[in-house]
């Protein structure tokens, strides 16, 4: 066997041409469990593996941590394994009052509000999801009967400073663009998909990003109601059946 790759520690071999993609390593097995013959693979630091099939095709599915860094060696290391399309399942906070708690977002591109993706491609390269992909999501959740917006996400690379502008020296700059990017129609706020974009662009990979909305504090400050949604269940099916979807398109 080759030497594994540093960070993700599985080898080249043990790689595959699809991947689904998570922050949450503990979400991992719970993605994997949609597969045929699910088995773990390999865990290193905040990159857990566990490989299955799908429609006849050995998937992975791995995390990748909190935000861009390791996002961005994650999809680097897949590319290395031989994977040519990727979707990630991650979660989100809603910035239009229209993104309900349990909505699904796909994400069509992402504001570049970190700095990750900046050591791949200058600001101005737009990132923006596979058409394909972005397809196959939309197509699935249609199906399942779930709720799903397309559009534009936030991508940024502190929580607490969405969270807590005003304890930020620069609270005053972060608000005045979060509302700027509300104004402009940007769907929802979450930490990997800019990064995810220009990685796979660079490594010319498809790659996609479903979001499930855990709340909206835009309709938390309107006084509309916004209780929580944390099951990500419905997320996880979607984009498992999706990428069943282009498997079999590729065929």
């Amino acid at each position: 066997m080759n030497q594994p790759c540093y960070h993700i520690s599985i080898a080249p071999e043990q790689g595959a041409p699809w991947a689904l993609i998570a922050g949450d390593p503990g979400r991992v097995p719970a993605i994997a469990a949609y597969l045929d013959n699910p088995a773990p693979l390999g865990q290193n630091r905040e990159y857990t593996s566990w490989v299955g099939t799908l429609a006849g095709q050995r998937v992975l599915v791995m995390s990748h941590g909190i935000g861009g860094p390791s996002t961005a060696i994650c999809v680097e290391e897949l590319a290395q394994c031989g994977v040519h399309t990727l979707i990630r399942v991650g979660t989100c906070g809603g910035m239009q009052q229209q993104v309900l708690a349990g909505d699904l977002v796909a994400a069509t591109g992402a504001i570049r509000a970190e700095g990750t993706s900046r050591e791949y491609l200058p600001v101005e390269f737009p990132a923006v999801a596979d058409v394909q992909v972005v397809q196959a999501l939309l197509t699935a959740a249609n199906a399942a009967g779930r709720r799903i917006h397309a559009g534009v996400v936030q991508c940024k690379d502190s929580f607490y400073g969405q969270h807590q502008p005003d304890a930020s020296p620069v609270g005053a700059e972060l608000k005045a663009k979060w509302h700027a990017w509300i104004a402009g129609g940007c769907l929802a706020s979450e930490m990997e998909s800019a990064t995810l974009f220009i990685v796979a662009a660079v490594k010319r990979m498809r790659a996609g990003c479903l979001l499930h909305t855990l709340w909206n504090q835009e309709r938390q400050a309107a006084g509309l109601p916004d209780e929580p949604v944390m099951d990500t269940d419905g997320a996880v099916r979607t984009a498992v059946e999706a990428l069943r979807l282009l498997i079999e398109q590729d065929a």
